[in-house]
């Protein structure tokens, strides 16, 4: 079997889900990331102006110009950190509907049934789903206050800081989507972060390409579905054998 890339991974989902099989799982999660993204993006833009127009109001008449340089970094640094913000709630709360979604994709793409889709195993999965997501926000703001105040060395901060927000909110977008899967069958946190880092530059661009269309209107509010199925398109190929494999079982369930 050919190794896709990253972006036949994400042309894939937006395929996945408009399967029939596939559809009334997407609906979920689909309707969460609509309405809470609409009031997120309402409210971010509310603050940005407001940020904005405060701080072009201490910029002498003659440094006029440079206001529109700082207009924009302040659009990129807040728009991507604000990007991943919004993620990360949409996603808490529709984080059992997407594990649903994940698990219906790899049967499809495997031919092996979900083992049990009843209600009260849904019920029963979210408290552990829950936790796993805590999991997921206490580790990316670990990682984010040292990035956070690079922001305040000079040049450093205005130039290359916006860069690697950039890139490590591609990253964690990533891990955010792909990590369905994985908990999906137990596997730890920590493991899957290892296993991430065997593709990571592909993964990385995952997570962009996921990152540029959640800034898109209108074609944000079905991004979720979209790179759950991608991402676990990606479990499937490339992530699945090596856990079930003999020399890797006990590794991985620990």
């Amino acid at each position: 079997m050919n190794k896709k890339n990253s972006l036949e991974y994400f042309m894939l989902g937006w395929s996945l889900i408009q399967l029939p099989g596939i559809r009334r799982y997407v609906i979920m999660p689909m309707l969460a990331n609509i309405v809470i993204m609409s009031l997120l993006f309402y409210w971010f833009f509310s603050v940005i102006s407001s940020v904005i127009d405060f701080g072009l109001d201490y910029i002498p008449n003659w440094m006029q110009w440079l206001s529109y340089i700082a207009t924009f970094i302040i659009f990129v640094i807040f728009g991507i950190f604000f990007c991943y913000f919004f993620s990360t709630i949409t996603n808490i709360i529709a984080a059992p509907f997407n594990g649903l979604l994940a698990e219906q994709i790899e049967a499809y793409l495997t031919g092996i049934p979900a083992e049990d889709d009843s209600i009260m195993s849904f019920i029963k999965d979210i408290p552990r789903i829950m936790a796993r997501e805590m999991k997921k926000l206490i580790y990316y703001i670990v990682w984010c206050i040292p990035l956070l105040l690079t922001s305040f060395i000079p040049l450093f901060g205005q130039f290359v800081t916006p860069i690697l927000w950039f890139i490590f909110t591609a990253w964690m977008i990533n891990i955010q989507y792909a990590d369905y899967a994985f908990d999906n069958h137990k596997v730890s946190f920590y493991q899957m972060r290892q296993l991430l880092q065997q593709d990571k530059i592909d993964n990385t661009c995952f997570g962009i390409l996921v990152s540029f269309f959640t800034m898109i209107p209108i074609l944000n509010l079905i991004i979720m579905p979209v790179a759950v199925c991608g991402s676990t398109a990606m479990w499937v190929d490339r992530y699945r054998h090596q856990i079930y494999s003999t020399s890797n079982e006990v590794d991985f369930f620990r």
